[in-house]
């Protein structure tokens, strides 16, 4: 199957370089330079995925994303961004975008967040995480009903939905799975390489710093004052979660 992707990017060798890329992995790609074509041409196109650079003239990635989520638009979201500081990434998942490269990237880890995006948008409801196979927290009700709870938390795959107590978590989709991935497997402890091949389907190595922020913008959400802190970091290790 052909997918299509909307590629916005104002710096015309990169654009080149991406659609051409892009075109011989065999994806269907438009092509634009800045926030306003972008905003045309996803209303437009419906595109499978979009390919965003965050610093573009006018309409800024930023701005795109948010317009986007605001039409309730749920089109997987790649984000393209030069900036390095996790608060410029973290504003990026505030917006909606479910996952971001950092400039200079490889090609090839632009293909695999795709190819994750695009696994996990395809996916049935309550399937895209892979989760319930991944130890012995797996709970047999959880998989037949769609339903995950885990402390106070409860989670509706179908719905893709979450709650902590009585207040509705608001999640982006990768939010969402790697909470969902955390409370199907509540006690245990996850590696990092676990957990990037189950969200994303791709391991990004010891350096990367994508599953830490998108952990810490989990926790911002889920471990609010008042409450106790549920999500665990495993030094040297990975990530649990658990009542202490």
């Amino acid at each position: 199957m052909t997918h299509s992707v909307l590629l916005a990017e104002d710096d015309r060798p990169i654009r080149t370089a991406l659609e051409r890329a892009l075109t011989l992995e065999g994806y269907r790609v438009t092509a634009v330079a800045d926030g306003i074509q972008a905003l045309a041409a996803a209303h437009r196109e419906r595109p499978d995925v979009i390919l965003l650079d965050v610093m573009m003239p006018g309409i800024d990635g930023l701005q795109v994303c948010q317009v986007l989520r605001a039409e309730q638009d749920r089109t997987p979201i790649l984000m393209l961004t030069a900036r390095v500081e996790t608060a410029d990434r973290i504003a990026g998942l505030d917006a909606g975008a479910d996952d971001y490269v950092v400039k200079p990237f490889e090609v090839e880890e632009v293909f695999a967040r795709l190819r994750a995006l695009l696994r996990r948008t395809a996916a049935p409801a309550g399937d895209g995480t892979g989760a319930d196979d991944a130890g012995e927290g797996h709970d047999p009700r959880a998989a037949d009903s769609g339903l995950v709870e885990a402390a106070d938390l409860r989670i509706d795959g179908p719905s893709r939905r979450a709650w902590r107590g009585t207040r509705e978590l608001e999640l982006t989709r990768t939010e969402f799975e790697l909470l969902e991935l955390l409370a199907r497997n509540a006690g245990i402890v996850l590696d990092h390489s676990t957990i990037y091949d189950r969200i994303w389907g791709y391991d990004f190595g010891p350096g990367s710093k994508n599953l830490a922020v998108y952990v810490g913008y989990l926790r911002r959400k889920v471990d609010v004052p008042g409450r106790r802190p549920l999500i665990h970091t495993v030094r040297g290790v990975g990530y649990v979660l658990r009542e202490d």
